[in-house]
């Protein structure tokens, strides 16, 4: 009696889960959005570039200042807390554990100093 149980909901899982598996294929296939494999074809994808109007409205995470692009680095800059933000394909990383620090020798200097 268990087995039989067992076997019925086996059977219920796997056809809700070929079923969802099928709306998301439609669902992919209807936003334009390829397949991995299809997009590793295309070598000329140019990287998204960052748009600065978003400077209007991105705020550090921490100290809740507003920022400075660099381009030549493709960074956002928090001149007060010396912390690089890293863009990427055009989206800022704003995760403070994924920032660099642009000044730490010049604090240090200034730490030594005293």
């Amino acid at each position: 009696m268990l087995s039989g149980a067992r076997g019925r909901l086996a059977s219920a899982l796997r056809e809700t889960s070929a079923a969802r598996s099928a709306v998301a294929c439609r669902c992919l296939h209807a936003s334009g959005s390829r397949p991995l494999a299809d997009r590793s074809n295309k070598t000329e994808e140019q990287p998204r570039a960052f748009d600065p109007a978003l400077l209007e409205f991105l705020v550090c995470p921490l100290s809740k200042k507003p920022l400075r692009y660099e381009a030549s680095t493709n960074e956002l800059i928090n001149e007060e807390l010396g912390i690089a933000y890293p863009i990427i394909d055009g989206i800022p990383n704003m995760i403070p554990q994924a920032a660099r620090m642009t000044h730490q020798s010049k604090k240090q200097e200034e730490v030594e100093q005293r």
